[in-house]
């Protein structure tokens, strides 16, 4: 059950014991809208439109409209929400975020001050020390949204979920709703790691002094898109940029390309300034994936299944199926016994036709096995076929294996467990059970949303660190971290962050699914302290870091955070060398928060544009020209953090720096305002 446990806390799904998610008739959904899309008109059909951002909405509704809403004016397109499945001071030396806090060649240190960290996860402790300012006198927690929770009050625009707003309320709910999975704290413990105050213990959080956002959310696209737009509303209400961590993630979720309305959302909220920091997955030690090219023959690939026998909660099987476009396969599956005797066998399914879908059972003696499966010629985001097998065998006895046919093209398959609310996220083997089939490798484990193009997506590493008789230990690649590419083809994940036994802060109101590390005493009550392994603990880590990096600039768009993280991530002997096409592994490298804060900040621009540094680049001589006439205090720096010189300028100043080697230097000029420019010189 370790392995199960590790791989859990890769996503926000807590494992072992895996409670059923409270069933409801509640029907979601989200949609693609065109510019004559009447929201007016759904409304008066009982149809409430939730969050929108740019054309894509949520909507929900007491009933089931999917006719209805597919043959809407103004939808382009619509689906069902699928379900979603959610010791630092290594970590926070690992990341070289330590250079950051004692302000090394840098105008400040920075903590995360006036940045708000939103996490979307399960088992939230509002009463953890952990989330107070470093005072431990008020807590930092903004807001929070219980999702699941229908007592209300609801936030304003939702019809779900319940709202607390400052400390009175937050300390009066005291924790989310309890024992979704039964397993609720691993929100708190990725909290804790992006910006735990550290309660008077070592286990302080990377940026320590931000502000958190809270949701605890409903297992379903709709739910998580609200919640994005509960957090970027809050966000603009405090004035604050925004960080949003995602440790959590699916294979069956989406398209697995970046193609999907979820990635297409996040896109789009990154556009408008939202940092979207996500874990890369735990699947990097499972042969759950196979690609096969077709040439008129048939695969086939023995599944390997979870003993769903000693845990009845779980469903199933979940094999999912993607071609490609232009293309189209059929698929079956075959039950054999212990000695390999094929024993009876499914119809075979094609994704040629219309969208298809079917439910059914082959029985074989006493035993049943359960199945469905759904097709499509072309899936309308992405334009490739798909299908998605179902499988449920409760007799370990009998064996399932896939069998798949197309006359040309390249399909991929993923073999992955499921529980019985339509969540999962780690894969068990394909293997080659006989001469001539095929078994399965550890590529193309970027789930959803790691796979979106605009999202930080987060490798897991081991932190290093100075073991007793000196030497460098630890820094290797976690064996579980998924490796890239995505479905078309591109680099993920992006970047590495510790994720390897990772202590954090755990909530105070189970006793289940963690081992004790130590407890911090606080208000007469103690509060608990673990440490947990996955990508998980990775994203938030990363997270951190952008918080940094929005204190030190928080002009800086969400594609700039992404491109100082990947153009300042470090190499070293573990890592080897890194091409400039990125790592499967590894993405570019692991995250540098000295370098990376140090790059935001000297991308700060003047308040006024009265303000000239010229020529930039220059070879011998800098001009400075100010246009208000005052005289200023101003530094020069190398990009190590060394003071290279001092001294006072006025209206128009020039440098003379024939006598500095090539490379980047910045400027530092102090006023009311501190003002930083970089400027490079040239051989």
């Amino acid at each position: 059950m370790q392995k199960l446990f590790t791989l859990f806390f890769c996503f926000g799904i807590f494992c072992k014991s895996f409670s059923q998610t409270p069933k409801s008739s509640l029907f979601t959904a989200i949609a693609l809208v065109n510019d004559c899309f009447d929201a007016q008109s759904l409304q008066n059909k009982s149809i409430k439109i939730g969050s929108r951002v740019g054309n894509i909405i949520t909507l929900r509704s007491p009933t089931d409209q999917s006719e209805l809403l597919k043959n809407h004016p103004g939808i382009v397109y619509v689906k069902k929400a699928s379900k979603i499945s959610p010791n630092l001071a290594r970590v926070t030396s690992d990341l070289r975020a330590d250079s950051v806090y004692k302000q090394h060649g840098l105008m400040q240190g920075y903590s995360g001050k006036d940045v708000i960290i939103g996490i979307t996860d399960w088992g939230f402790d509002y009463t953890h020390p952990m989330f107070y300012d470093t005072s431990l006198e008020h807590t930092r927690i903004l807001a929070a949204w219980d999702q699941f929770k229908t007592s209300g009050p609801h936030p304003d625009g939702y019809s779900y979920g319940t709202e607390y707003s400052g400390e009175a309320e937050l300390f009066t709910a005291e924790k989310d709703t309890f024992n979704i999975y039964q397993y609720a704290t691993h929100g708190s413990h990725v909290a804790g790691i992006a910006g735990g105050s550290g309660a008077g213990t070592e286990h302080r959080g990377v940026a320590f002094e931000a502000n958190f956002l809270f949701v605890t959310f409903l297992v379903d696209e709709a739910a998580v898109l609200d919640a994005f737009a509960w957090m970027k509303k809050q966000a603009t209400f405090y004035n604050k940029p925004l960080v949003i961590n995602m440790s959590w993630g699916l294979y069956h979720l989406g398209t697995l390309d970046g193609t999907s309305l979820l990635s297409q959302a996040i896109d789009q909220y990154s556009e408008q300034g939202v940092v979207f920091i996500t874990s890369g997955g735990n699947n990097g030690d499972e042969m759950f994936h196979i690609k096969n090219v077709f040439n008129t023959d048939t695969m086939r690939s023995h599944v390997e299944f979870y003993s769903y026998r000693s845990h009845a909660e779980m469903w199933g099987q979940s094999i999912s199926m993607w071609g490609k476009p232009g293309s189209t396969f059929s698929s079956s599956f075959e039950v054999y016994d212990n000695t390999k005797t094929l024993v009876a066998e499914s119809p075979s399914f094609s994704t040629l036709g219309t969208e298809n879908y079917t439910e059914s059972f082959i029985l074989v003696g006493t035993d049943t096995v359960f199945y469905n499966i759904k097709t499509v010629e072309s899936f309308s985001l992405n334009q490739r076929p798909h299908m998605r097998l179902r499988v449920k065998n409760t007799n370990t006895q009998l064996h399932v294996v896939l069998k798949s046919f197309a006359n040309s093209g390249t399909v991929h398959f993923w073999n992955l467990v499921e529980l019985n609310n339509d969540v999962g996220n780690w894969g068990l083997p394909f293997t080659a059970w006989k001469p001539g089939w095929v078994g399965g490798d550890n590529l193309y484990g970027i789930g959803e949303p790691a796979c979106t193009k605009s999202a930080i997506s987060v490798a897991a590493h081991s932190s290093e660190f100075k073991a007793p008789n000196g030497n460098i230990v630890g820094g290797q690649i976690a064996s579980f971290s998924s490796i890239g590419p995505t479905l078309d083809g591109r680099l993920k994940p992006d970047i590495s962050a510790p994720g390897v036994n990772v202590a954090s802060s755990v909530s105070s109101f189970t006793s289940r699914g963690f081992t004790l590390l130590e407890n911090a005493s606080f208000k007469g009550k103690d509060y608990p302290f673990s440490r947990f392994s996955g990508t998980s603990m990775s994203s938030p880590a990363t997270a951190g870091v952008a918080a940094l990096m929005l204190q030190a600039n928080p002009r800086l768009s969400a594609k700039e955070i992404k491109e100082i993280l990947i153009n300042t991530a470090r190499t070293d002997n573990r890592t080897n060398t890194i091409p400039d096409t990125g790592s499967h592994t590894w993405g570019w490298g692991k995250v540098n928060a000295y370098q990376a804060v140090l790059e935001a900040e000297s991308m700060r621009q003047p308040v006024s544009e009265s303000f000239l540094v010229f020529p930039n680049p220059t070879q011998s001589t800098l001009y400075y020209m100010g246009a208000d006439g005052k005289t200023y205090d101003a530094d020069i720096y190398a990009r190590t953090g060394q003071k290279m010189a001092n001294g006072q300028i006025g209206k128009s100043t020039a440098f003379d720096l024939s006598k500095y080697s090539p490379g980047l230097y910045f400027i530092r000029i102090k006023d009311s305002e501190t003002r930083v420019f970089s400027f490079i010189i040239n051989p």
